[in-house]
């Protein structure tokens, strides 16, 4: 059997976990705002180029949304300062506009704290409305480094401190802070460095520049499941249903969890019926083994969940890392 058929048959294993993850996500479909009509047509506005997670979760929500409501949901692409740029644009949309952002912790959680001046605020520019994906982060290891789980290389870390380093695919980003929080948790001491995306840090791992990596799951999976890269350890409260094979960070003896999100926005002046309306009408189509089964062929973890439960998972995301990035004193 080749590596290929072997990967699409842990996919179709993976499904069904991933699906009984989602669906205990979300509340029971009985409680959900029953939505007949959806007005249109329906603009989503994604921070970040074509083909990546963000855009690929608002092209299959709006694809659902479409078959299940007869709505027009155009996804507008406004890829420019991490994210931001399509913060700045939603955030002046007249009560009048149909018009959601699909946000994510860089934008929502990070960049309000490290810049500036962003020219908008999560808290009162914008409205919660439901998230759809989460994602785990995996600390990985480079061929050159002499360890095989996370507690050797956290004995190895220790005992060579000049080696220390973290690489991330962006200074600043999620990753960064969370490689800061697993150092603080782990008690080692080191440094972050940040690359200009996944694959130049790849290369540098793969080189022996950098021995450790902190990076999103579903960038680095494919280089572990080749054997290129290892990954010790991934970020979940569970295993990753993508890799059941990686323990947790607590199966590997540091307390620790976080993960990752996307979830869809509302700007402020949008009237608080129709953000319900849409909250509902997006948890409804998360509920669809369907529509979940495609974000896990796009290496996604479904997500469906309340206008109410997105908001309480945001407060709880907040405690977990605003003060870690404010300890670190990053700024831009």
């Amino acid at each position: 059997m080749t590596f290929a058929e072997l990967t699409r048959k842990a996919r179709h294993a993976a499904v069904a976990v991933a699906l009984l993850a989602a669906g205990a996500a979300g509340a029971p479909a009985a409680l959900a705002q029953k939505i007949e009509k959806i007005d249109g047509p329906l603009r989503f506005v994604v921070g970040y180029a074509p083909g990546g997670a963000s855009d690929r979760a608002a092209r299959i929500v709006g694809q659902a949304l479409q078959a299940k409501y007869g709505v027009t949901v155009v996804v507008e692409n406004k890829a420019g300062a991490g994210g931001r740029l399509a913060a700045q644009q939603v955030r002046h949309a007249g009560p009048a506009d149909n018009v959601l952002m699909l946000g994510n912790p860089a934008v929502m959680t990070v960049a309000p704290l490290v810049f500036k001046d962003t020219s908008y605020d999560p808290d009162t520019d914008f409205v919660p409305v439901s998230q759809v994906s989460s994602y785990d982060f995996a600390v990985i290891t480079g061929p050159q480094v002499p360890v095989r789980e996370m507690s050797h290389l956290v004995a190895w870390l220790k005992a060579n401190p000049g080696k220390a380093f973290f690489g991330v695919p962006a200074t600043g980003s999620l990753p960064h802070f969370f490689a800061l929080m697993l150092a603080e948790r782990a008690g080692v001491k080191g440094d972050v460095v940040g690359y200009k995306g996944s694959a130049p840090l790849a290369t540098d791992m793969l080189g022996g520049q950098v021995p450790v990596g902190v990076d999103t799951l579903d960038a680095v999976l494919s280089l572990h499941q080749s054997g290129k890269l290892k990954i010790l350890a991934v970020s979940g409260k569970t295993r990753s249903s993508f890799a059941k094979d990686i323990p947790t960070l607590k199966e590997a003896g540091i307390d620790l969890a976080a993960d990752g999100w996307n979830a869809f926005f509302a700007p402020k002046s949008m009237p608080p019926q129709k953000v319900k309306a849409l909250s509902a009408a997006i948890h409804s189509v998360m509920s669809d083994p369907a529509v979940q089964q495609r974000f896990v062929a796009a290496n996604m973890q479904p997500v469906a969940s309340t206008q109410q439960q997105t908001a309480d998972m945001l407060k709880a995301y907040n405690a977990q890392w605003q003060p870690v990035v404010k300890r670190s004193g990053f700024q831009q």
